[in-house]
């Protein structure tokens, strides 16, 4: 079962609303089996999901064509 059917069926709310506004993170639902870090890598990376870690490497794509 897919993550948004899951939570719907959990909680009766979607994972993301239907209407978003420019410049607002929206963070879906993590489900209760997902992959997490200790909690020292956790804290470096500034979250306890993977799938959620996506650090930002802005310097490194100076000289870039994009």
């Amino acid at each position: 079962m897919d993550l948004i059917r899951e939570t719907m069926n959990s909680y009766g709310i979607p994972a993301l609303p239907k209407k978003t506004v420019e410049a607002m993170a929206y963070v879906p639902f993590q489900p209760n089996d997902a992959e997490t870090y200790t909690a020292v890598r956790a804290f470096e990376a500034g979250t306890m999901f993977p799938a959620l870690n996506k650090p930002w490497y802005g310097d490194k794509c100076r000289g870039m064509k994009l």
